[in-house]
């Protein structure tokens, strides 16, 4: 399956909407998309939306922690919104849900 990354800027945070699976396939992709815009600016905040991610792996959670230390440096939060209960057990199971700052909700949107 393929993946999906619609990013649209809004003042001082970027909105990226996610879909599809995140792998050793596709997580290269989401890391190209995602970095160079938590590089480029300080105190910018990125909201991630993983409502529409069916399945990630390892490489995937890799992707995120290497952003949340990025965007954390430059000032910025990172705030992952949308996990299925799937996404949420993992984040916590790897103790990455007690560090990053993840919602079940999607604020500002539909849910």
């Amino acid at each position: 399956m393929n993946l999906s990354i619609d990013m649209q800027e809004r003042e001082n945070e970027l909105f990226v909407k996610v879909a599809g699976e995140i792998d050793a396939y596709t997580a290269p992709k989401l890391k190209e998309s995602l970095h160079p815009s938590a590089e480029a600016e300080n105190d910018k905040d990125i909201v991630v939306d993983l409502s529409e991610v069916s399945y990630m792996d390892s490489t995937g959670l890799g992707v995120f922690v290497g952003l949340f230390k990025t965007v954390n440096a430059r000032g910025g939060q990172l705030k992952l919104v949308g996990l299925s209960d799937r996404l949420r057990r993992l984040f916590d199971i790897t103790g990455l849900g007690d560090i990053m700052n993840i919602n079940s909700k999607v604020e500002g949107g539909v849910e």
